[in-house]
C-alpha cells in the first residue's frame, strides 16, 4: 500500500490533465488510501464528540481567481467540523509530502462571532492562559491565524492582549512527519491530540453561545 505520498510527488512533477487521467487508477489507489485514514479518525473522534459530516475535498483546483494555473492540488485533506449549535469550532487533516498537518480552530468566524471572540478578550486573559497550558504549548506552539496590522475598531491599540484582538483566525496547528501516518494507532494518536485542543473549543463554545453579558444565545 503507501500509495499516498508516493503518488502525491508524481502529481507534483507532472501537474497536468493529460497526466491525470492517464494515471486515473493510480489516483483512485491513493484517494482511498487517504480517505480511509480520515474515516478512521472521524469514527475515533466520534467517540467523544458529537460532529458534522466529514468534508474531504476534492483534489481539483479552484483555479479562477488564482495566478497558479496548475489544475490539481498536490494533497488530500479533509474538515471536521463540531455539531452545532451547541459544539463551536472544526478540525482539519492535511496530507502532503514533507507537509502533512492537523489543525483545530475557527478558520472564518462570521462577524459577528469575531466580534463576540474579541469582546471576551477584551474581558478576560481566560484564552490567553488556556492557550498556556502546558499540552498545547507542547503539542501545538502557539495560535495561528491571520491578523489585522493594527487594533481593530473600537478597541485601544495599547491594549494588554492585542495581538490576540488581532487576530480574524484562531487556529492551533501540529506538524506531521509522513511516516506517521501510517502508523498502526495513527487515528488514535490523533483523537489524543484532539483531545488537548478541548479546552480551546469548549471556551470558544462558552463565548459563541452566549451574549456579552453572559446570557445563552441558543
Amino acid at each position: 500500500m503507501h500509495y499516498i505520498f508516493e503518488y502525491l510527488d508524481k502529481l507534483k512533477n507532472n501537474n497536468s490533465r493529460e497526466w491525470f487521467h492517464a494515471n486515473k487508477e493510480e489516483f483512485e489507489k491513493a484517494k482511498y488510501e487517504a480517505h480511509r485514514i480520515f474515516d478512521n479518525i472521524y469514527q475515533e473522534l466520534s467517540k467523544i464528540e458529537e460532529l458534522e459530516r466529514i468534508k474531504k475535498y476534492r483534489i481539483n483546483r479552484d483555479i479562477r481567481f488564482s495566478l497558479d494555473k496548475t489544475p490539481y492540488k498536490t494533497h488530500f485533506s479533509a474538515f471536521i467540523g463540531r455539531k452545532k449549535p451547541y459544539n463551536r469550532g472544526g478540525f482539519y487533516i492535511h496530507f502532503e509530502s514533507n507537509k502533512c498537518f492537523i489543525a483545530g480552530g475557527f478558520w472564518g468566524p462570521e462577524k459577528e462571532d469575531l466580534l463576540r471572540i474579541r469582546q471576551a478578550i477584551d474581558y478576560s486573559d481566560e484564552l490567553e492562559n488556556i492557550l498556556r497550558q502546558k499540552p498545547i504549548v507542547q503539542s501545538f506552539g502557539i495560535l495561528f491565524g491571520e491578523e489585522l496590522k493594527t487594533a481593530p475598531k473600537g478597541f485601544p491599540k495599547d491594549h494588554e492582549r492585542i495581538e490576540l484582538l488581532r487576530k480574524k483566525q484562531f487556529l492551533l496547528i501540529k506538524n506531521l512527519k509522513d511516516e506517521e501516518v501510517y502508523f498502526e494507532n495513527f487515528a488514535k494518536t490523533v483523537c489524543k491530540e484532539y483531545k488537548i485542543l478541548l479546552p480551546f473549543f469548549d471556551y470558544m463554545t462558552e463565548v459563541l453561545t452566549t451574549n456579552s453579558n453572559g446570557e445563552i444565545i441558543i
